[in-house]
């Protein structure tokens, strides 16, 4: 799986531009699936189980989203300099000095105004990106031009480093629980998202289409174990996270109760999330129609949003076990 999340990362997709990424995914799950569609907001959608609707079963939804956060172009100026807005949450204490690569692959590197107060955060608004222009006529950006962070894959052994692990590390679960899962009980629908980064615009949309009776949302999550760091009861290592609240939603009790049943009759190893800031896919799904039982699995990640985030392989592989285990059982909510 190391091998497949190096080459996620590596896509270029933020929210809105999710083609590349898409097509890979697609690639790679050819021959696993029943059915492949992808629906008007792009969110790229495999059915597993049978078609003619579900008899002992339920309709499972499970999602994880596949695009990134970036920056769009907003003025080109006179010498070449390029202002940008953000696509998503992307934090300015970690923009300065990042590298960035556009669509058409110019590439750039940002930084900053001088502050008066060094130590201070500039905001994104005081920051550009310099693309070796030296006029805006030579400038190889426009206004609309959008770029994702530039990082390479870094190993660590059994934890790894890059940019976009938020969420193709829950993509590549995705794809794997696809390749692992074989037949059923459910019908199972994995949906890679479009435009979380952005307020989870895929997929309401595809909760909608599907109309599942139970739905799960594979994304990342904080952690509370670096130096100093904020107090949170999750760590790497430390096995996938259950939620059972976020800033956006509360997770269903008994989708709660039985992820962690299963987690432990199958002797996986699971924290528990209670995230105060953030949310995921699961909020969009579970007010859709008449509203979802959902819940979510999240990865552990440090550094969520930066161009060099962390998970670990562990945490990553039984994310897998834990989502295989509840899609070949029997859903009793």
């Amino acid at each position: 799986m190391k091998a497949l999340i190096e080459k996620l990362t590596n896509v270029f997709s933020p929210s809105g531009f999710e083609d590349a990424i898409r097509e890979v995914i697609r690639k790679e799950i050819k021959g696993f699936a029943d059915e492949i569609h992808v629906d008007a907001l792009g969110n790229l959608i495999a059915r597993k189980g049978a078609s003619a609707g579900v008899r002992d079963g339920k309709r499972v939804m499970v999602a994880a989203h596949m695009d990134e956060i970036g920056l769009m172009v907003t003025h080109v100026d006179e010498n070449g300099f390029a202002r940008f807005s953000n696509v998503g949450a992307v934090f300015g204490r970690y923009a300065p000095s990042g590298r960035v690569r556009f669509a058409n692959g110019a590439a750039g590197v940002i930084n900053n105004e001088l502050l008066s107060n060094f130590r201070e955060t500039p905001p994104l608004d005081k920051m550009f990106i310099d693309v070796g222009a030296t006029s805006q006529k030579d400038c190889p950006v426009k206004l609309g031009d959008v770029a994702a962070f530039e990082r390479p894959f870094l190993d660590l052994g059994k934890r790894v480093v890059a940019k976009s692990l938020d969420d193709r590390s829950g993509v590549a679960v995705l794809i794997e629980t696809l390749r692992r899962l074989g037949s059923g009980p459910n019908e199972v629908y994995f949906v890679f998202t479009a435009q979380e980064e952005v307020g989870a615009r895929g997929a309401g949309p595809a909760a909608y289409g599907i109309d599942p009776d139970v739905a799960i949302a594979v994304d990342v999550t904080s952690t509370g174990d670096t130096p100093m760091g904020r107090k949170m009861e999750v760590a790497l290592g430390r096995g996938p996270a259950i939620k059972v609240k976020d800033a956006g939603m509360l997770a269903d009790p008994r989708v709660v109760s039985w992820m962690v049943k299963t987690a432990e009759k199958n002797k996986i190893p699971y924290q528990r999330e209670v995230l105060i800031m953030g949310s995921t896919d699961a909020r969009a799904i579970q007010v859709t129609r008449a509203g979802v039982a959902a819940g979510g699995v999240s990865i552990p990640a440090r550094y969520v949003h930066s161009p060099s985030e962390m998970v670990d392989m562990d945490d990553v592989e039984n994310s897998v076990r834990l989502l295989v285990a509840l899609l070949k059982s029997r859903v009793s909510l």
